[in-house]
């Protein structure tokens, strides 16, 4: 190619040289049979001063030795070049073809590389360097390339392809330097080579080798220096960003709790200046027009609403509070923590229609109250399904629900009626701006405490039972255990009650004098000081034996209650030196009934006794799970008396709202009733709530200071009664005094398979009703609208033994309707069977008692 078709001279430019470097000559054609030499070779030759070449002869011997040998080698594995074959001497290479051969490209322009050393004095290389005379500088600087890759790996011998050399000379002109691969394409004997090359350590014997070792070494340790100290820079940046982000986040996790503690101290400041408000008010709400909102939350701490199961259908069991409608000043909101189905809904809308039925005993008097009450499920149920939030945390993160509940009270005297109190119910209460009828939530948990509700019946003089409270560690326990045995030597069995529980979930019981090896000397001692006994010198050596004794017996006797919860001993024992409790002695008697009541502190400072009434136990003997109104288990001078004191040391303590308080009476060894206080909560109970379904289906009244259960009977029964003539009025009047058996626990896994419409003709056709004119029979809560296991119910009649067996028989029945032999299913209706048939065995044996000594 010319020098202007190379783009080297632009097409525009005008030169000419003078002379023309170009001379035209003819050139002789020869035969391409004669064996003659290249006219180049033949100009060479013919200077003077060129080196000797070896002749015709010799060359065509030496290509036809070649080829045999190269095919001879094609059928043999390569293997790389010997030090023999380096030592072969370099022959010349035969005479090229003319052009009609068509191979003269390919047979010629190969030239060797020995020891890192072109032979730039052969005729291969001078013929190559001829034919490429115009592109030559690029040439040579890849020939450079070559030479230093082959001397730096000491390559004995390399034959080079002259055209690809040229061709690859042009790629890398103008660009970088060719790599090793892309000279290995230009090598002829690439094979041997590329075998030399990649052995290890090959490149360290060349001319420069020590250098070149020296060089790699250097380089390797100052690479390992300098990524050792990368490595560790790099350690201390991310170490460095690791603390500045933790730093970061604790500022603001500061700033986050430092905004949260004032948020929380700005809503209980405003809870109390409500409740200053509400309380100077509360004598002419009380009587007007005003709107409950019930939130029936569960305020407890977090690990036991996890280990409660269905935990929403447990808060709502107190689905009883819309019968606060009976006071015709109320209209009730409930917030419900579960979403009610359409057959709830409408249940309830019958039953609370039946207020003016009642009244006038007329079934067709009927009528929608719909206006008066509203039943509220907020939008962050679906959000939380798993998280077992109480209620009012979800309400606090519902704004649907408390934009609609607020616009529903705007205008109106309003308070929150909650469960359990928690720190949310402020927050709700904030929003709404609204008081709350409870305490605060941390002297409302401080109190619900068994230690902290021994406080407060210490400072009411009211009888407890022998224990000791705020015990928090093992030897405490011991000693406390070891001093109480000493001390009450007829007490057989003690109680161990965590402080946070509820329900009778954390209680352990040991039968402690049955497994004390020292038990019958003790005694023996006891009886031998008489009197004395109750001195500390006598009980010394008693107590040091029994402490010995102690910690033996309780490992291996002491059982927990609830053994889901707590399986052993071990377990039971590391959540009460967490927590801390108390121990309690059991009452010494067979007989044995608990008590429970509900009272109301208002905001004014007024007491009231709401309900009282005896426990029915099903699941465990330590878990309220119905009850019995009014109670007739003792004397109500002596229990209201007891009510009134406790109630006055909470009113001292700033408590308001409602609470329950549990008592236990027996007959002691004297035979004289004993009524012992256990327990006491801040909060709106389940017997509570299902008691305002008692109000409004009776539309009666509880009177406090004598324990009996008033109803008024409709007009029209009076009226049929005054023409008889009768002798004694007192014989003639009917009843009007009704006992009420109640209980929102029910369970049965088989009622899931049964619809309520279906229930509640299955309860029509046993006769399982309630007579709105007698005001007698049987009503039902209903908790659970979608897996329907459980129900609340109550049942109505004119004596105790009625109401009882009323309830019995209607466990009875249901059980017998929906359960197969097959199919029994998970329910606690025949422990609650057993119980209630041992309380009409009592009832009955002291109605038997009580014939000969009133005749």
């Amino acid at each position: 190619m010319s020098l202007m078709e190379r783009g080297l001279i632009p097409p525009a430019a005008q030169l000419t040289l003078e002379p023309s470097p170009v001379r035209q000559q003819l050139l002789q054609l020869h035969n391409p049979q004669d064996k003659t030499k290249s006219p180049l070779l033949a100009d060479r030759d013919s200077k003077p001063g060129s080196p000797t070449r070896a002749t015709s002869s010799e060359m065509r011997r030496y290509f036809s030795n070649s080829r045999l040998t190269s095919a001879a080698s094609i059928n043999q594995p390569k293997t790389p070049v010997s030090m023999k074959t380096y030592e072969i001497p370099l022959q010349p290479m035969p005479p090229p073809t003319t052009p009609a051969s068509g191979d003269l490209k390919l047979s010629s322009h190969r030239f060797a590389i020995q020891h890192g050393r072109v032979r730039d004095s052969h005729p291969e290389f001078l013929a190559f360097k001829q034919h490429y005379c115009l592109s030559w500088g690029s040439i040579v600087t890849t020939i450079r390339h070559l030479e230093k890759l082959l001397c730096i790996y000491s390559v004995p011998i390399a034959f080079i392809h002259g055209d690809k050399l040229a061709d690859l000379a042009i790629e890398f002109e103008l660009e970088r330097a060719p790599s090793i691969d892309d000279l290995l394409t230009v090598i002829v004997n690439r094979e041997d080579v590329e075998s030399i090359i990649v052995k290890p350590g090959r490149k360290f014997l060349g001319p420069d080798g020590k250098v070149v070792a020296a060089t790699c070494i250097q380089s390797v340790w100052r690479r390992y220096v300098d990524r050792k100290k990368y490595l560790e820079y790099r350690r201390l940046k991310w170490a460095a960003g690791v603390i500045a982000i933790s730093w970061i986040m604790h500022i603001k996790m500061a700033k986050v709790r430092k905004q949260l503690h004032q948020t929380r101290l700005d809503e209980l400041e405003a809870f109390r200046r409500r409740s200053k408000k509400l309380a100077k008010s509360w004598d002419r709400i009380s009587y007007n027009r005003r709107v409950v909102i019930h939130i029936p939350s569960l305020g407890l701490s977090q690990n036991i609403r996890d280990s409660i199961h269905n935990f929403g259908i447990r808060q709502n069991t107190q689905m009883g509070r819309l019968c606060d409608l009976h006071d015709p000043n109320i209209d009730v909101i409930f917030v419900s923590p579960v979403p009610l189905s359409d057959e709830t809904y409408q249940y309830y809308s019958k039953l609370l229609g039946l207020k003016s039925a009642i009244s006038s005993g007329k079934v067709e008097d009927q009528q929608d109250v719909t206006e008066r009450y509203k039943i509220i499920v907020p939008e962050a149920i679906k959000s939380f399904p798993t998280h077992r939030m109480c209620l009012s945390t979800i309400l606090k993160y519902s704004p649907i629900a408390l934009q609609r509940i607020k616009r529903l009270i705007v205008g109106r005297e309003a308070y929150i009626v909650t469960g359990v109190p928690h720190k949310d119910d402020l927050s709700v209460a904030d929003a709404l701006e609204v008081p709350i009828l409870a305490p605060e939530p941390d002297i409302a948990h401080l109190y619900s405490t068994k230690s902290g509700s021994k406080r407060i019946f210490a400072s009411a003089n009211v009888a407890l039972p022998y224990g000791e409270y705020d015990i928090y560690s093992l030897a405490q326990l011991h000693e406390c255990l070891a001093q109480l045995v000493t001390e009450n030597l007829d007490v057989k069995r003690w109680l161990f009650k965590l402080d946070n529980e509820f329900d009778g979930r954390g209680i352990a019981i040991c039968d402690v004098t049955q497994y004390l090896p020292c038990y019958s000397w003790a005694l023996k001692e006891s009886h031998r000081y008489g009197e004395k006994w109750s001195k500390k010198w006598a009980q010394e050596a008693a107590y040091l034996k029994i402490l010995g004794e102690i910690p033996s017996v309780l490992t291996t006797y002491a059982q927990p209650v609830n053994t889901k919860l707590y399986p052993n001993w071990t377990k039971y024992i590391q959540a009460f030196l967490s927590q801390g409790g108390v121990i309690e002695a059991c009452p010494p008697s067979s007989s044995i009934t608990t008590l429970s009541a509900d009272l109301l502190i208002e905001p004014s400072g007024n007491i009231k006794i709401l309900t009282i009434g005896d426990q029915i136990h099903a699941e465990s003997p330590f878990s309220c799970w119905g009850m019995s109104i009014p109670q007739s288990s003792i004397e109500p001078t002596v229990i209201n008396d007891a009510c009134f004191n406790i109630a006055e040391a909470c009113r001292t303590r700033g408590i308001v709202g409602y609470l329950t308080v549990d008592f236990v009476t027996f007959i002691d060894s004297k035979m004289e009733q004993q009524l012992w206080a256990l327990d006491i909560s801040l909060n709106y109970s389940d017997t509570l709530s299902i008691y305002q379904l008692l109000l409004y289906t009776t539309n009666g009244k509880l009177d406090t200071e004598n324990h009996i259960f008033n109803v008024t009977l409709p007009l029209q029964d009076n009226k049929k009664i005054k023409p008889k003539k009768r002798s004694n009025s007192e014989e003639d009047d009917p009843n009007t005094s009704r006992y009420a058996v109640m209980s929102t626990r029910l369970l049965h896994t088989n009622l899931a398979v049964v619809h309520y419409s279906v229930f509640f003709q299955m309860c029509r056709a046993h006769g399982i009703g309630f007579d709105i004119k007698e005001k007698q029979g049987t009503a039902f809560t209903l908790i659970d609208s979608f897996s329907r296991e459980r129900l609340g119910m109550i049942t109505i009649g004119d004596n105790l033994q009625g109401a009882l067996a009323m309830f019995a028989r209607n466990l009875s029945v249901i059980h017998q309707e929906i359960s197969a032999p097959n199919m029994q299913g998970e329910t606690n209706f025949k422990g609650a069977i057993e119980d209630i048939e041992g309380i009409l065995g009592t009832t009955i044996q002291n109605a038997q008692d009580q014939l000969p000594s009133d005749s």
